[in-house]
């Protein structure tokens, strides 16, 4: 069967969005029609004349709108930004990935300012779950994922400062990679926090994930150490983070376990509570994420405060909250956690938990701000701690038969980034049962 050419996918991924209507238009906030068209037509001619720029050379790619693109006005998802002056630039990201020869269809839907891990805009429409639209897609990269999810393109690039690229992922069946934070720069990306945001990609294998990370953090491509599932040292934790998870979520994450195990990897339970609870201790009088956003946004909330999503508003006016000392205290208490869960982690490969501990709630039930706020908190809860810790994650899909998603989440050392990608490679081969 001849494999379809860039143009045929784009064509297709766009006759997608427009048969989806309404709920297209709640998925992407822009179309590059003109642009798309001309980079896959050039990508099948370097293809015709057996040239390639590489693994995403002619790939249909998305990206999240807090991505800078010359000439245009980035919004992140909001009302605020709309009248904005326009980048001057595209994001080094984004310039990599034109590089590379991708094809940038568009710009996805995302959580205003990237601040919660639904997914609902008010501003833009919430695109509904790519398993079942009635449900949240996962946020804050919530068209990302289901622009990949629907087909609507091969590989989606978002950001993930709590868990907003796995999220996503793990709620729409997906690959989702967060990648150690100073590998992939962030220039030309609307911040939410200095100290946590990373970018990563949405997509379906751990192959392209791995490829679109060499893209993203400006290395040379190569293929991915094989690794054998058997003899793996894994490391479940667990305690804090399997809490208050839902039966089919649990039920999913034990057989994987459970075949990981019947594999020949060493499976065993780790006792690590009592550094995995000092992310939420430490910052329980007030969070990194919103004393940086209350700097980011410091000239808009008392000036504009109509123009927010009300409850982003409120989360990002408690950073104000903070004072400098506990600012500082947090992240001196930070820096020496590192290390200290570095030492506890050098005896494995991994650790494997569930991405996040429920399925995708209904849209309709999440409307009340004490239950948004409450499902937003545990939505975030296991990726979240990941990112304060700075390591690389990847979130696999489990095989559900058609259900709603689970994902399962992986984590590796500090810096391990190929590592645990050619780990994720291995466990993926095995989960899906080839």
């Amino acid at each position: 069967m001849n494999t379809p050419s860039s143009t045929q996918k784009l064509e297709a991924a766009l006759a997608a969005i427009a048969a989806a209507g309404d709920e297209g238009r709640r998925i992407f906030t822009r179309l590059y029609l003109e642009t798309a068209r001309t980079a896959a037509n050039a990508a099948d001619r370097r293809a015709a004349s057996g040239q390639s720029l590489g693994a995403l050379d002619g790939r249909i790619v998305s990206i999240k709108d807090l991505f800078d693109v010359a000439g245009e006005t980035t919004t992140a998802g909001s009302a605020l930004l709309r009248e904005a002056a326009p980048a001057a630039q595209d994001a080094v990201v984004v310039s990599r990935l034109r590089a590379a020869g991708a094809v940038i269809i568009g710009k996805t839907n995302m959580t205003e300012f990237a601040f919660s891990g639904i997914g609902i805009n008010p501003h833009y429409g919430t695109p509904g779950n790519a398993l079942d639209v009635s449900r949240i897609p996962g946020g804050s990269s919530s068209g990302a994922g289901v622009s990949v999810a629907r087909g609507m393109a091969d590989i989606a690039i978002g950001s993930d400062t709590g868990g907003s690229v796995r999220i996503p992922s793990a709620l729409n069946g997906l690959v989702g990679f967060k990648p150690t934070q100073a590998r992939v720069t962030r220039e030309g990306a609307f911040p939410l926090s200095f100290t946590l945001d990373t970018l990563g990609p949405l997509c379906r294998s751990v192959a392209d994930a791995a490829a679109t990370d060499s893209v993203l953090a400006g290395i040379t491509d190569e293929p991915l150490p094989r690794r054998d599932v058997r003899g793996l040292r894994l490391g479940v934790p667990r305690g804090l983070l399997f809490s208050q998870a839902q039966d089919e979520v649990l039920a999913a994450v034990e057989q994987a376990l459970a075949q990981l195990a019947g594999a020949g990897a060493q499976v065993r339970d780790e006792a690590l509570d009592d550094l995995l609870s000092q992310p939420f201790h430490l910052q329980e009088r007030g969070t990194l994420v919103a004393a940086e956003a209350a700097w980011i946004h410091r000239d808009w909330v008392d000036s504009r405060p109509d123009d927010y999503d009300p409850i982003v508003l409120g989360r990002i006016r408690r950073g104000q909250t903070l004072d400098a000392a506990s600012y500082v205290g947090i992240q001196q208490a930070r820096a020496a956690l590192l290390p200290a869960f570095d030492a506890r982690m050098a005896q494995l490969d991994a650790l494997v938990l569930p991405t996040v501990p429920l399925l995708a709630p209904r849209i309709a039930d999440v409307q009340d701000e004490g239950v948004f706020l409450r499902t937003n908190t545990l939505l975030l809860r296991n990726p979240s701690v990941f990112n304060f810790l700075d390591l690389p994650a990847l979130s696999l899909p489990l095989p559900r038969g058609g259900a709603l998603a689970v994902g399962l989440m992986l984590v590796g050392r500090r810096g391990q980034d190929r590592q645990l990608l050619a780990l994720g490679a291995a466990l993926e081969s095995l989960l899906a049962g080839h």
